[in-house]
């Protein structure tokens, strides 16, 4: 597309480009956006290296023409878009790229592939969060995915209200709170499971989880309480009818004396598992391949659409037609509108309520939403983001979204 811009004369031609889904997951109520900051970053860093140049000009997937443009590539223009961690809804525009159409259409995969990812899991995230009764919850899906988008779930699931991951990758780039445990190769290692305890602790003190249910439960339980001397940090269980198990281990851990002991559950546990555990006496879940592929919904199903060109000094407003496709012409401005603090429509075009969109880029990112210090803004703003919704737009159940979203 590039190439034949250049040719025709329009690739200089100023352009508004929107982010925004058709509609939610079928039967998901909101969706959480994520990956903002890993964007803005990766777009300030965007370039095409000799080694890239030298690729395309073998190939002669492009012309020379097309080659000098992208040699010196840089996005200089302007990125507004929703905070990283808002909620969004079917419309909304949580990203507006204005530029040239060269600059801003060749980032199109860049910013849909970390878009669609993140937000996805920040979406099962959430909702699983919601139905944790504020117990805690450990990103462990590592294993169950990409190695680098391993690093980006476990980021995008902290924002949306996971404690920690077990992913020390995660950990030092983005200062996520990590947490592990044990795993059964290390008690079939050992000669027994008492040794593989004692072996444990030695190292790593008390202040460990012991996983039980290599062998007999009830049994390794025993273990864990007499060897620590009743001062196990925690017990995980990962297989059999962990809400009967979980019943069964606290009253064990209470009547040995190991009152505070922690009960650990795992074992592909999702949001539907996690509501279902809500009486059973479990402090801490641990939740991998669900979360880290969306639960259900791998992608967040963002788009990527011309809505405005400018002709002259005039701007057009541009829009699909397409059966089942249809797109919005005009650049767009969106408010969350609330009553007594809880929202009741996503506004699209009116200035009424909470103001979504802000600007994230201008020639270079908005520090604040970067790195670290990004990480830590976005999560608090998706707690703010999430407790102005109803009660009923918490349910798991499948239904319409939270609130409308009304143009005008």
């Amino acid at each position: 597309m590039v190439q034949a811009a250049l040719q025709s004369g329009k690739a200089k031609r100023d352009c508004v480009f929107e982010v925004f889904t058709r509609s939610l997951p079928a039967g998901r109520r909101y969706g959480v956006v994520a990956g903002t900051g890993r964007l803005l970053e990766a777009i300030r860093d965007f370039k095409f290296s000799a080694d890239d140049i030298a690729y395309l000009q073998e190939q002669s997937i492009v012309d020379v023409e097309t080659l000098n443009y992208l040699i010196d590539y840089k996005f200089r223009g302007q990125i507004e878009g929703y905070q990283e961690g808002e909620l969004f809804f079917e419309g909304s525009p949580v990203l507006t790229v204005t530029a040239s159409f060269a600059e801003a259409v060749i980032l199109e995969t860049l910013i849909l592939s970390i878009l669609n990812h993140d937000s996805a899991i920040a979406s099962a995230a959430a909702r699983m969060d919601s139905v944790a009764q504020g117990r805690s919850l450990v990103e462990m899906g590592s294993r169950r995915t990409q190695e680098r988008s391993a690093v980006a779930a476990a980021r995008a699931a902290y924002i949306a209200g996971f404690d920690a991951t077990s992913n020390l990758q995660a950990g030092k780039q983005w200062g996520i709170p990590t947490m592990g445990t044990s795993a059964h190769s290390f008690t079939l290692l050992h000669d027994s499971e008492e040794e593989a305890f004692k072996a444990q602790v030695a190292a790593l003190g008390v202040d460990t989880t012991l996983l039980v249910d290599t062998y007999d439960i009830k049994k390794a339980v025993d273990l864990a309480v007499k060897i620590t001397k009743g001062k196990v940090a925690a017990v995980r269980i990962d297989s059999g009818d962990l809400a009967a198990t979980a019943e069964e281990v606290r009253k064990q851990l209470d009547r040995l004396g190991a009152t505070d002991t922690k009960i650990v559950l795992t074992s592909d546990l999702d949001e539907y598992t996690i509501a279902a555990l809500a009486s059973s006496p479990v402090d801490r879940f641990g939740v991998g391949t669900s979360l880290v592929t969306g639960s259900g919904h791998p992608t967040a199903g963002f788009v990527y659409k011309l809505v405005a060109h400018q002709k002259g000094h005039t701007w057009v407003d541009v829009a699909k037609k397409s059966k089942g496709k249809t797109s919005k012409g005009g650049k767009k401005i969106a408010y969350r509108q609330l009553e007594d603090g809880f929202a009741t429509a996503e506004l699209i075009g009116k200035k009424s309520g909470r103001k979504l969109q802000q600007v994230l880029f201008d020639g270079a990112p908005e520090q604040q939403y970067l790195g670290k210090a990004g990480v830590r803004l976005a999560r608090a703003h998706h707690q703010k983001a999430r407790s102005e919704l109803l009660p009923n737009a918490l349910r798991l159940s499948k239904g319409e979204p939270a609130i409308p979203t009304i143009y005008s």
